[in-house]
């Protein structure tokens, strides 16, 4: 019988308009499961609101239980309500809210199951409508950023061996900085860029630079000869007179080896053991400086549960009051952060950024972290 409802889920969102999945899953669940109330609420393009898909009120503070699914990925009973995560390959999408609340735990997992082909359904379907991305916005986004988040994988992502995630800011307004990663069955391979200039000019300077990368890696180079290819590429188009700041990271999935480029890069952090360090890689030139640059490949290794931390000069940089954020700070905050998952990790470092400057950002900056789980390695963020 599960079975058989499992499947039905799947076909109703298989069959849906892909600007109706919502619509769709909600009338076979309010057939199968007797379930009056089905919405969906998405998370917006900062990381701090829960935003219903149909309009109304987003769920902005910390610790409700819409925010305790997204944060654990675990179903959270409120009352009446029964709140779900969806997310796909640990991209979290957002939270659904069911009501009535099932007495059954069977049928309760079985929602939660279906959280996740809805999950899977969205992430298809937005390639071919804007409702949702629209929906997920709480204002408008400039045209550079629009192309940033455009070019983005996703903000979060789990593998057998690894957890990932990374976020932009502002994220509204983000010109230059962005990253970007692929994982195949034995490694994983991140990129970070501190894009500079300003407005549209720096998002496509850093399309230039992404693509180029991607093109690259899909051929098949290492990462040393991604970065020259990448190097080629932007300095054929401008002649040195615009340049991009990247880190380069492919790590071995099976053994925790790193290898890295460090083209002018943003800043690498390691914590272990509750201890954060920075990773020292030796500066080459930034991507497209110079005509014809050669880049070397450098390695360090990874302890299970390490974890990687790789911020821009956005936020080290980021000056309040006469006051600047700075190494110190960071460092702190970033060895408290070590039982959060990847994602409310850098959603963290972002909002304590925000809440020292007292608003919004105005330089761009990115954040991205990454830990290494490979199996039995004893590690249990959530």
């Amino acid at each position: 019988m599960m079975h058989d409802r499992l499947i039905g889920a799947q076909r109703a969102l298989m069959s849906a308009p892909a600007h109706q999945i919502v619509e769709h899953l909600a009338e076979f669940l309010a057939k199968e499961y007797t379930i009056t109330a089905f919405e969906l609420f998405q998370v917006d393009y900062r990381l701090s609101e829960l935003v219903p898909l149909d309009g109304g009120p987003a769920v902005t503070h910390p610790g409700t239980p819409a925010w305790r699914a997204f944060d654990h990925l675990a179903e959270v009973v409120d009352g009446t309500a029964l709140w779900l995560p969806v997310a796909v390959r640990g991209d979290r999408l957002g939270v659904v809210r069911l009501t009535p609340v099932p007495a059954d735990p069977d049928l309760r997992a079985e929602l939660s199951e279906i959280a996740d082909l809805l999950a899977h359904a969205l992430a298809g379907a937005r390639e071919g409508t804007d409702r949702y991305a629209v929906a997920a916005r709480t204002k408008r986004l400039t045209l550079a950023a629009e192309m940033q988040w455009g070019l983005l994988p996703g903000r979060a992502r789990t593998g057998p061996a690894f957890a990932l995630a990374g976020q932009l800011e502002p994220a509204y307004a983000v010109r230059g900085d962005t990253f970007d990663w692929s994982d195949d069955p034995d490694r994983l391979q991140v990129v970070v860029a501190n894009g500079h200039g300003e407005g549209v000019a720096a998002a496509t300077l850093t399309c230039l630079a992404l693509n180029a990368l991607r093109n690259a890696r899909r051929a098949g180079l290492d990462i040393a000869d991604q970065a020259m290819l990448a190097d080629q590429a932007i300095y054929s188009y401008h002649r040195g007179t615009l340049h991009i700041d990247a880190l380069l990271l492919d790590l071995d999935l099976t053994t925790g080896v790193v290898t890295a480029v460090d083209a002018g890069s943003p800043r690498l952090m390691r914590l272990r053991d509750g201890e954060i360090s920075p990773i020292t890689l030796d500066a080459q030139d930034p991507l497209g400086m110079f005509d014809g640059t050669m880049y070397a490949t450098q390695t360090f290794t990874l302890a299970p549960g390490d974890r990687l931390f790789v911020v821009s000069d956005g936020i080290v940089d980021a000056t309040a009051r006469g006051v600047r954020y700075g190494e110190s700070l960071l460092d702190r905050f970033l060895t408290r952060s070590g039982a959060l998952s990847p994602l409310a990790a850098v959603r963290s470092v972002i909002g304590d950024l925000r809440a020292f400057i007292g608003g919004e950002m105005i330089d761009d900056a990115v954040a991205v972290c990454l830990d290494w789980t490979p199996p039995h390695s004893g590690d249990t963020r959530g």
